[in-house]
């Protein structure tokens, strides 16, 4: 079983449908731990504030069947993919790291470079796997925590109950 990181994200009904992704990635791979939930000023384009968390699975599926499988999931929220690269949307999951594998693989560039530019992705993957290391980096997500420049973008944590009581 590989060890994989995403990033989840929404800005549009963002509690519904963070809540419904979370919910098909427990149907899909059991039990996940999750970081807090972060609000956080669009990046790229004028838009809603999105919030953003990242989650870990356990699974068996090769990289080209769990990027499938999660673009389901995306698309079964509402995701629309015409639109501009940058633009609201309704659920974005994005596979981070897979174990520690480099390059592009099933074509997943992984890890996903937005880990080491986005404070968004990098916190809440520095509280979910603080003394895990970056496979291309070599530091652990909380060294490179330090080192980001936290002032470059805007988050914080916000109240997220899920599971629903």
């Amino acid at each position: 079983m590989a060890t994989v990181y995403l990033s989840l994200g929404s800005n549009i009904d963002r509690e519904k449908h963070l809540s419904a992704g979370l919910d098909a990635l427990v149907a899909a791979f059991g039990d996940l731990r999750m970081s807090q939930v972060y609000e956080s000023e669009a990046v790229g384009f004028d838009g809603d504030n999105f919030y953003n968390l990242v989650a870990a699975i356990e699974t068996d599926l090769s990289v080209g069947e769990l990027a499938l499988r999660l673009r389901h999931i995306e698309d079964d929220n509402g995701r629309l993919r015409s639109g501009p690269k940058f633009s609201a949307r309704t659920l974005d999951i994005d596979i981070l790291t897979y174990d520690d594998l480099t390059g592009e693989v099933d074509g997943v560039k992984l890890p996903r470079g937005e880990i080491l530019k986005n404070a968004f992705v990098l916190l809440p993957l520095s509280e979910l796997a603080p003394d895990t290391q970056h496979p291309v980096a070599g530091k652990t997500y909380q060294q490179l925590w330090e080192e980001y420049d936290q002032a470059a973008q805007k988050l914080w944590p916000v109240t997220f109950d899920w599971p629903a009581a």
